[in-house]
C-alpha cells in the first residue's frame, strides 16, 4: 500500500524544486489527488477536485501544468518563477494557444533556460498560457525575432472546453 503522505511530500519537493520555494504547497494542497501510471506504478496525474494541476513526465521527472496549475502558482506568490510577461496585443492571440513569438515578450524571468516549462501572463498577472521555453529568458527580451515560446495549452482553449463540456 502506498503512502499517500509521501508521495504528496515528494510532488510537493519537486514543484519546489522546479517553480521555486513554497510552489509545492500551494500548487497541490492536502486534498489533491495523485493518480499513478497502471503499467509502471509511478506518479502520473495531479488533481484537485475534478480539475487536473498537473502532469509528472516520464522522461525528465519534472511538472506540466494545466491552466489551472499555472493560476494556482500565479495566485499564490509574490514572485513566482519562469513567467513571461507579454504585450497586450498578443495576449489574445496566445490564450488561444499560439505561440509567443520574442517581439512580443515584455519581460521575462531571466532564470528561464531553454526547453523548461513556463507560465505566460498579462500584464495584470493573468494566467494565458503554459507552454516551453525555446530561448533563455534573457534571449527572449534581448531577440526581436523568433519563438520565444511554445504554447501548450491557452487559457481561452480552456474556458471552451469547459464550455462545451456544460453544453
Amino acid at each position: 500500500m502506498r503512502d499517500k503522505l509521501s508521495d504528496l511530500q515528494k510532488i510537493r519537493s519537486i514543484a519546489n524544486y522546479q517553480f521555486g520555494k513554497g510552489v509545492g504547497e500551494r500548487l497541490f494542497p492536502n486534498k489533491a489527488r495523485i493518480f499513478l501510471s497502471k503499467r509502471t506504478g509511478r506518479i502520473r496525474h495531479i488533481y484537485l477536485d475534478e480539475n487536473r494541476l498537473a502532469t509528472l513526465r516520464p522522461t525528465d521527472g519534472l511538472f506540466s501544468l494545466t491552466i489551472i496549475g499555472a493560476k494556482r502558482i500565479i495566485a499564490g506568490l509574490e514572485s513566482p518563477r519562469l513567467w513571461v510577461r507579454v504585450q497586450e496585443e498578443a495576449a489574445p492571440f496566445i490564450s488561444r494557444g499560439k505561440s509567443l513569438f520574442a517581439k512580443h515578450v515584455l519581460e521575462a524571468d531571466e532564470e528561464i533556460r531553454p526547453r523548461e516549462e513556463v507560465l505566460v501572463i498579462s500584464g495584470e498577472n493573468e494566467v494565458l498560457a503554459v507552454g516551453k521555453a525555446t530561448l533563455s529568458g534573457r534571449d527572449m527580451k534581448a531577440f526581436k525575432s523568433g519563438v520565444a515560446v511554445r504554447v501548450r495549452r491557452g487559457a481561452a482553449e480552456v474556458k471552451k472546453t469547459v464550455e462545451d463540456y456544460n453544453k
